[in-house]
């Protein structure tokens, strides 16, 4: 039997990373705090998801372990060593705004945590894969310099720019805003591929943007589409941060990002990195996204306009997949937007 270790294994793409292994014959370890209540409330708490994977996952095993904690972490490397196959390490901090309140809390988790599963990796099972979710705030505030003209609806860039297809990862991390929480982020995505490139971990960097579904337990801080759709549906007061909502995202179903986790587990690579998201087609602005929500939900949604935008928020930000899709052939985006907002609809 083969072993995935997965950190925040009760959240968004933790959970649905559980799943999957688990239906593909792996025996599953959840690591996971719920560190989620303490960020972003009781409303976004993981613990309803994993006790739904602890009692629908009989080959899932949860472990209520804080990543900075590497005594305790070491126990379950320490036990199951070489019989891990994979590690999906997807819990973090991810909020640049909450990153601000307590900027030693953030950079403990996002980048301490991670070289503690690093070093622990490379002690007890170093012929595992290790996958690490990071995000596309580590290219800080340089997508916003970036040619964009504002249309009716939404910001576009310029029809002849290489990025006219997205962004992709020739895009630099220097010079620019990053954003607490970008600077912590990339910390640990810099490690995670000098662990791969220098020290011969099979190591895969994701930098992801929007990622979404009807499982996420979005936040007004976090998870865009997921409490857009929640605010929407039930009546709640939102906020539109800057830009006057004309913003540009692509979103991304978490299942869909899995298995790009399950194509590069299966012919992995030594601190590769690939920008990952929804494309060009699942690209949204607020404007549009709400517009997709009311209609399917009929109803409208009572917001506030804030002139002042986040730090380090994105203007246009679109993924091009091309490097991965590349390397990995087979993979597909399954859920278009519209499927992801019909799945939040109908759950």
């Amino acid at each position: 039997m083969k072993y995935a270790l997965i950190t925040g294994s009760s959240g968004l793409v933790g959970s649905e990373s559980s799943i999957f292994f688990h239906n593909k014959n792996f025996k599953v370890l959840g690591i996971d705090n719920d560190k989620r209540a303490y960020f972003f409330g009781k409303k976004a708490s993981t613990k309803k998801m994993s006790n739904i994977l602890k009692k629908k996952l009989p080959n899932f095993k949860h472990f209520n372990i804080d990543i900075r904690n590497k005594k305790n972490l070491e126990k379950v490397f320490k036990k199951y060593n070489n019989k891990i196959n994979c590690i999906i390490h997807a819990a973090a901090q991810p909020s640049h705004d909450w990153a601000v309140k307590e900027p030693q809390t953030d950079f403990s988790i996002n980048a301490n945590g991670t070289m503690n599963l690093l070093n622990l990796t490379k002690k007890y099972c170093s012929t595992s894969v290790f996958i690490y979710v990071s995000t596309n705030k580590v290219y800080g505030d340089l997508p916003n310099f970036l040619p964009l003209t504002e249309k009716k609806k939404r910001y576009e860039i310029k029809p002849k720019h290489k990025f006219k297809n997205g962004i992709d990862e020739t895009m630099s991390v220097d010079n620019s805003i990053h954003s607490l929480f970008g600077v912590s982020k990339l910390s640990a995505d810099l490690m995670v591929q000098e662990y791969g490139k220098n020290l011969n971990l099979k190591t895969g960097i994701f930098r992801l943007g929007c990622i979404t579904g009807e499982n996420h337990a979005g936040a007004e801080l976090h998870g865009f589409l997921n409490y857009l759709f929640k605010a929407t549906k039930n009546s709640m007061k939102y906020t539109i941060f800057g830009y006057k909502g004309k913003q540009v995202r692509d979103n991304i179903h978490a299942s869909d990002l899995v298995n790009c986790f399950w194509n590069y587990y299966l012919k992995p690579r030594y601190g590769e990195v690939y920008n990952i998201g929804g494309g060009r087609r699942n690209s949204c602005s607020m404007i549009e996204a709400i517009e997709l929500i009311e209609k399917k939900t009929k109803k409208k949604l009572n917001f506030k306009y804030q002139h002042k935008n986040r730090t380090g928020d994105h203007i246009w930000y679109i993924t091009d997949n091309k490097k991965f899709k590349k390397h990995f052939p087979k993979w597909k985006i399954k859920y278009s937007l519209e499927n992801i907002i019909e799945k939040m609809n109908n759950n």
